[in-house]
C-alpha cells in the first residue's frame, strides 16, 4: 500500500511521513529531492530537467511523471512508498493514480490536518539548514543543524507574510479539490496536526498503521 502525504505547508507531513516510513519499511519519494537528484545524475531525462529549471519554467505535469515512473521501475514491486509533495493539482493526481494503477499498486491519502493561522504561526517561526536543508520547528532551540551542523536560517520566503499567504491560498485552490476526491472515494486518513509531534504520530499510527500490518 502507498501512501500520498497531504498537509498545509508547515503541518510538519513530511515529519510524519518520515516516522511512518521507518516504522513500516516504507520509501519516501520527496517530488523535489528527486528533481534534485535527477538533474545531479546527468541522464537523459536529469538534461532534460535541468534544461526546463534553468529557463524558469515549472516542470510539467507529464515530466514529473517519467520521473515517477523511473522511480518505481528501480523499486521491487512489493515496496510500499509514501509520496511527499505530488499530487499538488487534480491534473497530477489523475496522471500519478493513473500510473499507480498501471503498475498494480495501491494508494492511500494521508491528512495532516492544521488551520492556515497555525500554518502561519509555524512557517513564520521555522528554519532550515542552510547545508542539508534540513527544516526545524520553533520549539528547537539550538542555532545549528542537528544532522549536520550547518547554520539555521529563515527563508526568504518564510519571512514575507503575503508570500505565505499566496503559497497558502495556492494549496487551498488546487490541493483541497485532491484531498476531497480521495475523501469521496474513501481513501482517505486525516490526523490533527495541531497536537505535539508524539501525538500527532500516535493518531497517525492508530488510523494507519492497519495498513501495513
Amino acid at each position: 500500500m502507498d501512501i500520498v502525504l497531504f498537509g498545509m505547508q508547515g503541518s510538519g507531513k513530511g515529519t510524519q511521513g518520515k516516522i511512518l516510513a521507518e516504522m513500516y519499511g516504507l520509501k519516501v519519494f520527496d517530488m523535489g529531492a528527486e528533481l534534485r537528484g535527477m538533474i545531479e545524475s546527468g541522464t537523459e531525462l536529469g538534461v532534460k530537467i535541468k534544461d526546463i529549471v534553468e529557463r524558469g519554467d515549472l516542470v510539467d505535469d507529464d515530466t514529473i511523471m517519467e520521473v515517477i515512473e523511473n522511480f518505481l521501475k528501480s523499486i521491487s514491486s512489493d515496496q510500499s512508498v509514501v509520496f511527499d509533495g505530488i499530487p499538488r493539482t487534480m491534473n497530477q493526481a489523475e496522471k500519478l493514480l493513473s500510473l499507480l494503477k498501471s503498475h498494480g499498486r495501491k494508494v492511500f491519502g494521508l491528512h495532516v490536518k492544521i488551520s492556515e493561522k497555525e500554518a502561519i504561526s509555524r512557517l513564520t517561526q521555522r528554519r532550515v539548514c542552510s547545508n542539508c536543508k534540513e527544516v526545524y520547528p520553533a520549539f528547537y532551540k539550538n542555532d545549528d543543524c542537528a544532522k549536520c551542523h550547518g547554520a539555521l536560517i529563515t527563508r526568504q520566503d518564510d519571512s514575507n507574510l503575503d508570500a505565505i499567504t499566496k503559497r497558502l491560498e495556492n494549496y487551498q485552490r488546487e490541493t483541497e479539490s485532491v484531498i476531497q476526491h480521495f475523501y469521496g472515494v474513501d481513501r482517505l486518513i486525516e490526523v490533527d496536526g495541531e497536537q505535539p509531534i508524539p501525538d500527532v504520530t500516535e493518531e497517525m499510527v492508530d488510523k494507519a498503521g492497519y495498513l501495513f500490518s
